[in-house]
């Protein structure tokens, strides 16, 4: 038996090749003939079928995005199937169908959420896409086997779709708010940023005064408590805040603010440092030690070890998965609080993201709260009636005649204790219930205070006679003196009768 020629090294012989090959040579075999005369049959019965699909760009919330199936095949076309992918690839859900028998195409998703559209045959327009919608997609394409008629080859395409959403809110606030001011220890303060709706997770950054912080970047606890990716790429491991040495004048102060172990409470003083933290701004002057305002006393006072010039910021954020497929980010910079430096500073909290032509952005001022506007209801009180006396706001000349962060509000009474027995109360109303009459000229005073400072502000309460008690307090005076008309008339009638008989 005669065999077939071998092709040369990086020859590549095909079907056709290898009939003319044995053609030409003369060397054709009966099995070779019959292997390539099958091979000729097969392909006339089955044909050849191709599917493609182009792949997507990411998409934001809202587009309309068009996916399109190509497929090649010189067989009869029977169905063209558009399936969306769930769980991992184990739920297939039929989205569209077009039906090449009956020229017609219908959708299998319910009415309420029915939004595709059949642009042609093979091609599915979503308008106003979801998060939702994220996820794999299959085409499946069937045509006719072409030997019995009855059977339908398939072959299908995938492609993925990726939906962005921008985050729709973002806020900031200070943490652990409202908290009181201290003249004699330096307190940890933390700004935190939470960005909610983005998709993918966005970049959050601070800012000081229009001026990008440079950070020192550390796990925050509670992303290692919630198993949150809250890091980054050089992040530190979680430590405190630096506390510095204190020298011999600053000893005395600093023993009465140690724990019964001696180990200081929170003491975190900040002293300049030669690192490469700087902000490129001079301190400004010290405020004066106190502020007199009508009616109203600013506390200014601030402790002099505080003198950072370049303090050391700390940064941490993490990762919440939203059952949207939405992330919430939330982004925390802590630094050392020095209220000589930081009052009036403007910190704005950035985000962004790739469906974003630009950062979107919040900001907030520090800034100590000065002189609460107090109202007083009634306005003309009376004994026996409620009284309420409500922070209204804050005298004009702090920022936006805001305060941030939140006011701590504290009441007392000069010199006595409040109506109810107690020293003081929080809140930012005091309630005094039927006022008695000792209460007219008491004064009563209202703190406000945030880690920045502090202010204080009086009002007199004056109380007015009340008509209808006073009635009331008369009748039983009445009533007990007819027996001593009576006395005077019995008296009156024993001096008649006397004078009578003499």
């Amino acid at each position: 038996m005669v065999g077939i020629t071998q092709p040369k090294n990086g020859e590549h012989v095909n079907a056709d090749g290898v009939w003319d090959l044995l053609r030409n040579k003369g060397k054709m075999t009966v099995f070779s003939l019959c292997l390539l005369l099958c091979a000729d049959l097969l392909d006339l019965a089955v044909g050849y079928l191709t599917v493609t699909i182009d792949p997507l760009p990411p998409v934001v919330v809202g587009e309309t995005v068009t996916l399109k199936c190509n497929f090649k095949t010189d067989g009869r076309l029977r169905e063209i199937v558009w399936y969306r992918v769930t769980d991992g690839g184990t739920i297939k859900q039929k989205i569209f169908t077009y039906d090449a028998m009956f020229n017609t195409n219908y959708s299998h998703m319910e009415d309420y959420r029915k939004r595709e559209d059949l642009v042609y045959q093979s091609t599915v327009r979503l308008p106003e896409v979801r998060i939702s919608d994220n996820g794999p997609y299959e085409c499946h394409v069937g045509i006719y086997d072409r030997a019995t008629r009855e059977k339908v080859v398939l072959a299908s395409g995938n492609v993925f779709l990726t939906v962005m959403s921008p985050p729709n809110n973002i806020s900031v606030m200070a943490e652990n708010t409202p908290a009181p001011f201290s003249r004699y220890q330096a307190q940890n303060f933390t700004l935190v940023c939470t960005a909610r709706g983005g998709k993918p997770a966005p970049s959050v950054y601070f800012k000081r005064d229009g001026e990008l912080i440079e950070v020192i970047s550390y796990i925050h606890p509670s992303a290692l408590e919630e198993g949150a990716g809250g890091g980054s790429a050089g992040v530190r491991g979680a430590r405190p805040l630096i506390s510095r040495d204190l020298d011999d004048t600053k000893l005395q102060r600093s023993l009465s603010l140690l724990d019964p172990e001696g180990r200081p409470t929170r003491l975190f003083t900040e002293t300049p440092a030669r690192g490469s933290h700087t902000q490129g701004q001079q301190a400004p002057e010290p405020s004066p030690a106190t502020e007199v305002i009508p009616e109203t006393v600013v506390s200014r006072e601030f402790p002099r070890w505080v003198q950072s010039t370049d303090p050391l910021y700390y940064f941490s954020h993490t990762h919440i998965p939203q059952s949207d497929g939405s992330v919430l980010v939330q982004a925390r910079l802590t630094w050392t609080l020095n209220p000589q430096l930081d009052n009036d500073a403007l910190f704005s909290c950035e985000v962004k993201h790739p469906a974003l032509s630009m950062p979107m952005q919040t900001e907030v001022t520090l800034a100590a709260p000065k002189g609460p506007k107090l109202l007083m209801t009634p306005t003309r009180a009376k004994v026996g009636d409620t009284v309420r006396i409500t922070v209204q706001g804050f005298q004009v000349g702090s920022p936006g005649n805001e305060v941030f962060p939140e006011p701590l509000f504290t009441w007392t009474r000069v010199g006595g204790r409040l109506l109810d027995g107690s020293m003081e109360k929080d809140g930012k109303e005091l309630i005094l219930e039927r006022v008695p009459a000792e209460l007219n000229g008491s004064m009563y005073r209202c703190t406000a205070q945030n880690p920045l400072g502090s202010t204080d502000t009086h009002t007199r309460l004056i109380v007015f006679e009340n008509p209808a008690m006073m009635k009331n307090t008369q009748n039983p005076t009445n009533g007990g003196s007819s027996p001593h008309v009576i006395r005077l008339t019995w008296m009156l009638l024993v001096l008649t009768v006397t004078a009578g008989l003499t």
